[in-house]
């Protein structure tokens, strides 16, 4: 039986992640949704929103960020408009940089 692996986060990561949960938990109440039409809109179970909600960060980045998304929380500081034209930027950059990094092996002199 494998052994399980114990994932550590830096506390910023922690810090973030409760951020957008406490946003997330905040913008839900301020438009009177429940826990439950919250997670049934976004698809989910009103666990995974408990959690996402309470800053668990081993809930997924893409389930977070729609129910971020569906109440109308700002990710990245760009509206919608803005964000496509944000990733082609990225994608411009990085098809300036290289596909891949490696790193040069230096050969050892041990010949004393």
């Amino acid at each position: 039986m494998p052994k399980s692996i114990i994932r550590t986060y830096s506390r910023y990561s922690g810090d973030a992640v409760a951020l957008l949960g406490g946003l997330i938990r905040v913008a839900r109440k301020e438009k009177k949704l429940t826990a439950l039409e919250l997670a049934e809109r976004a698809g989910i179970s009103r666990g995974l929103l408990q959690r996402i909600e309470k800053g668990d960060l081993s809930c997924g980045i893409g389930v977070a960020f729609e129910v971020a998304a569906i109440v109308g929380i700002k990710l990245f500081d760009a509206d919608a408009a803005q964000l496509p034209q944000l990733v082609r930027h990225t994608e411009q950059k990085l098809a300036l940089l290289p596909k891949s990094i490696r790193k040069k092996h230096e050969v050892v002199d041990d010949n004393f």
